[in-house]
């Protein structure tokens, strides 16, 4: 990262040019997976597919050649320490809501396993992100000016302090042990689009989770019931009554499509036993759901569908037309136990899971169908973002999906167990509740937006006196 800014920082001639190139290669080995659903499921050849995810990353490069043109073009090389950082926050920002936002490779992420990750509880991912940016742009600077306490001042003090808090848990065990079942059923996606085949699907989820009906919550992934739930009403309650004869809370993924108004939704629904006075049998369109606010462009929406649609079968996939849940939504109970819930990508936006935790929130579940990008790099990334929540908010993370990886993340954001890609599988452990907060689940974003505010005040004060 160092050597890229230093290539970026000194070819001020070209560096809207050379910011668009390395943005292009960043993202191009970060999200190459993507054409994965584009050629296996989108109908489209090989070449067209990789055309399409080559545009996607000539689009996300923009931002950072955007920032380095701006910080070139207003401040001289001597205030960038100062002036880069607090722009890689706000073009982040703008890169995570712009067009519904695509957060994907933040490179604060590159540091989940790493010391560094003991910035996540205190000021999240993408505040770690701009420490990362912070200390690579002040040794590119400090190390040519021979300035040396520019150079490794800010590495040595993000150093330093990542050591000293490393060990400290934010969130301590309560004593309260829930024993949990992940179910993973590992339907080929081609199934999906086969509606002979749905239950099928739906059968082998039951032949899965029945030898544990004992557990105390079982989750199964996105879409797990790829029927209308208005069309499997009989089964979802059958699924009700057994999950309550045993004592067991079960959340699943569910289609939830409206006959009369013609609005779906990705839904999450929770039945069984809740241990609360909400507790009543399953019905059609009762409260105990999710429904996903992040949807996925093309896959679960189709901007300008008029126009796009006719063009080619990516753009025409089935259940392409869901309608947004609520940004907050209240949390989903099993077991007397309160999970945030969050489908597929929605895991990427920390502003929204936080917006969603409440007093009572316990744990985090993310639900996911990772069979579109096949044996790619693309789940792994999924299941480290989902790390970073949980060290960021102090709380378990639940990851059930269809295909891979479904883990078991602990509230200080260690893979506590998981189940290999492509299996059939059952990951049945036990989840550890906790007590507390993180200091970034308390104060969010503002500590770092602060500190950057100050950062760039700076900037501006120093090139005004220079002038």
């Amino acid at each position: 990262m160092p050597i890229s800014f230093y290539l970026l920082a000194f070819k001020t001639d070209t560096i809207f040019k050379s910011a668009w190139w390395f943005g292009l290669g960043y993202f191009g080995a970060g999200i190459s997976w993507i054409h994965v659903s584009i050629s296996e499921f989108g109908g489209l050849p090989l070449v067209a597919s990789i055309a399409l995810m080559l545009l996607l990353c000539g689009y996300l490069a923009l931002f950072p050649a955007l920032l380095f043109y701006l910080i070139s073009r207003f401040f001289s090389r001597s205030l960038w320490p100062l002036a880069l950082p607090a722009g890689w926050l706000a073009v982040e920002w703008l890169r995570a809501h712009f067009l519904t936002g695509f957060p994907w490779l933040s490179i604060g992420y590159s540091q989940t396993n790493s010391f560094l990750s003991a910035w996540y509880p205190i000021i999240g991912e993408i505040g770690l992100s701009v420490l990362i940016v912070l200390a690579c742009i002040s040794l590119c600077v400090g190390l040519t000016q021979k300035r040396w306490l520019v150079a490794f001042l800010p590495t040595l003090l993000i150093g330093a302090t990542s050591l000293v808090t490393q060990d400290y848990v934010w969130t301590t065990p309560t004593g309260s042990v829930k024993t949990v079942a992940l179910v993973q059923g590992n339907i080929p996606q081609s199934m999906r689009f086969d509606p002979e085949k749905d239950q099928l699907a739906m059968k082998k989820y039951i032949a899965l989770t029945k030898p544990h009906w004992n557990s105390d919550i079982i989750i199964w992934p996105e879409a797990a019931i790829p029927i209308l739930e208005s069309l499997v009403e009989p089964f979802i309650e059958e699924l009700d009554e057994k999950a309550t004869a045993t004592n067991t809370g079960l959340i699943t993924g569910v289609i939830n499509y409206d006959l009369n108004t013609n609005i779906a939704y990705n839904a999450l629904i929770a039945i069984g036993i809740d241990n609360s006075t909400n507790n009543h049998p399953y019905q059609l369109n009762h409260s105990k759901r999710f429904y996903k606010h992040h949807l996925l462009p093309i896959g679960e929406f189709v901007p300008f569908e008029d126009l796009l649609r006719p063009l080619a079968p990516i753009f025409d996939l089935p259940m392409s037309s869901f309608s947004r849940g609520d940004y907050v939504q209240p949390n989903l109970i099993a077991s007397n136990t309160y999970f945030t819930p969050a489908i597929c990508f929605e895991i990427a936006f920390p502003k929204q899971i936080a917006a969603n935790l409440t007093q009572n929130s316990q744990a985090i579940i993310t639900v996911s169908n990772d069979a579109w990008f096949g044996d790619s790099h693309g789940p792994h990334q999924h299941l480290q973002i989902a790390q970073a929540r949980a060290k960021e908010f102090g709380l378990p993370v639940l990851r059930a999906t269809n295909s891979g990886v479904s883990a078991i993340v602990n509230h200080q954001g260690i893979i506590q167990s998981s189940l290999p890609q492509f299996e059939a599988a059952v990951l049945a452990d036990k989840i550890i509740l906790v007590a507390g907060e993180t200091p970034y689940r308390r104060f969010g974003d503002t500590p770092i937006w602060s500190l950057m505010l100050v950062f760039m005040t700076l900037a501006i004060v120093f090139k005004l006196k220079t002038k």
